[in-house]
């Protein structure tokens, strides 16, 4: 992977990071102009977690501070597959995973240099086909 793409992947995990660190209400009030599935978050981070660890072997991440993100995955695998149905909003309020994936993401962005206090992903925009 080239040098920009590990920049790019670092930033995107530091931007989903603070989304999974925010307080419950501002995670639903970014949720009110969405709709997450459950399944899809699941993945994401799950995704996240793995190319982290590459990330760590090329220099982006310290080793040392993986040790949140495997715990959120071991956190994630745990989530069975009714927990995984259904909108992420619904299930951040019924699901006590949440709250501890909530902590580990918080340790996570603390330990790891850089700008913690990432805002919250923008809405992505539908591709039009252009440039």
């Amino acid at each position: 992977m080239n040098r920009s793409g590990d920049v790019h992947l670092r930033t995107w995990t530091l931007r989903f990071m603070a989304l999974l660190a925010a307080d419950t209400h501002d995670q639903l009030a970014w949720l009110s102009e969405r709709e997450v599935a459950t399944k899809d978050v699941v993945e994401e981070v799950e995704l996240l977690c793995r190319v982290s660890e590459g990330l760590a072997e090329r220099g982006a991440f310290e080793p040392g501070h993986l040790h949140d993100l495997r715990a959120i995955g071991r956190r994630l695998a745990e989530i069975d597959a009714d927990g995984r149905v259904g909108l992420w909003a619904e299930a951040l309020a019924t699901d006590p995973a949440w709250d501890d994936i909530r902590l580990l993401a918080r340790r996570f962005l603390i330990t790891t240099p850089g700008d913690r206090r990432q805002p919250l992903p923008g809405p992505v925009r539908p591709y039009t086909g252009g440039p």
